[in-house]
């Protein structure tokens, strides 16, 4: 008997957490439905239903991996292309990620410390540093991390920064990082 009790509660809960609409009808009994009410319903109310908390934040999976070696990208506002390519897999596979450009010393100094060289792009998964230029490269970096495999997270839309203000003529860059052919 218990368990025919828990199991109606339970099945109450979730119906419940599924419906939509609260209406009261002409005898004032209050409904709760996942269809329009009647014309002749009283307070009828449209619930705006959110996704629960789980949900709405980040699998436990991509927290981890977030967590343990989260990912940067080096790029260059002339490396089009192959730094696109970088990013497609990492919004494919919805990573966030930060972007480093390498138009000023600044940049261009981290690079040189991360990589060895000013070539890109350049990712860096945690302690991993990926410079070869391929999909399946960028994938194998992001899978020995940890990250979710594309369709699990929910896909990203991370867009390339702005370009970088224009420079006087009178400051030149200490040197412009290579983009990397495909």
């Amino acid at each position: 008997m218990r368990t025919i009790l828990f199991l109606g509660l339970a099945l109450a809960a979730i119906t419940a957490a599924a419906q939509q609409y609260r209406w009261v009808d002409e005898q004032g009994r209050v409904h709760y439905t996942d269809t329009p009410p009647p014309p002749s319903a009283k307070g009828a109310q449209k619930k705006n239903l959110k996704g629960n908390a789980v949900g709405a934040q980040d699998s436990y999976e991509l927290s981890k991996a977030r967590q343990e070696s989260p990912v940067t990208l080096y790029t260059h506002p002339d490396c089009k292309d192959a730094c696109q390519l970088a990013r497609d897999v990492l919004n494919k596979r919805g990573v966030p990620f930060t972007e480093v450009q390498t138009f000023d010393p600044q940049g261009l100094e981290k690079l040189k410390a991360v990589s060895g060289g000013i070539t890109v792009p350049v990712l860096v998964v945690g302690s991993l540093v990926e410079k070869s230029v391929s999909e399946s490269a960028f994938n194998n970096a992001l899978d020995v991390a940890g990250y979710p495999r594309p369709g699990v997270a929910k896909a990203r839309d991370q867009k390339a920064p702005p370009p970088p203000p224009i420079v006087n003529q009178g400051d030149k860059p200490a040197a412009t990082p290579e983009p990397a052919s495909r």
